[in-house]
């Protein structure tokens, strides 16, 4: 298979990479940008832990190849800062052993940014899209919902 030379958008700053067309998303990411917060789990879509935000919508970056992502806005959980999901987790004890927990922040806080006024019920929904084996979800679904009052 061919290289190519392509510019990826990520964590708001433009990185040029070689790439495979059949590389992952995921792969490229940790692999040739360095940026291993997103987790190999499942590698084929259902456990979450490589779950980023494209354009704002979160995305398992398993199922993603990396020039699918061309002209995106990629976003890691390397990309964001101190934000008020990434406190509350650690607030409200939303983690155990860790693994999972990029992937549900990156969940998290695509949920509070695209739908401030969620419901319990949209919040339990978004939620099953990512998997923990060492947890309950309470702490998760508390760290959200202690988010999404504050900004009310």
């Amino acid at each position: 298979m061919s290289l190519q030379s392509v510019i990826l958008h990520v964590n708001g700053e433009e990185q040029q990479v070689t790439i495979r067309p059949s590389e992952t998303l995921l792969y490229v990411l940790r692999e040739k940008l360095g940026l291993t917060g997103s987790k190999p789990g499942c590698l084929n879509g259902d456990c979450g832990a490589c779950t980023v935000t494209i354009d704002n919508i979160p995305m398992k970056s398993c199922l993603m190849l990396a020039i699918e992502a061309i002209d995106k806005e990629i976003t890691t959980i390397e990309g964001l800062k101190d934000t008020p999901i990434q406190r509350a987790f650690v607030e409200h004890f939303a983690f155990q052993c860790g693994y999972c927990t990029p992937g549900f922040i990156m969940n998290s806080h695509s949920l509070i940014q695209n739908h401030p006024d969620a419901d319990n019920g949209m919040i339990k929904n978004w939620l099953k899209s990512n998997i923990c084996r060492c947890t309950g979800y309470e702490e998760i679904e508390a760290a959200v919902k202690s988010v999404l009052h504050e900004k009310k």
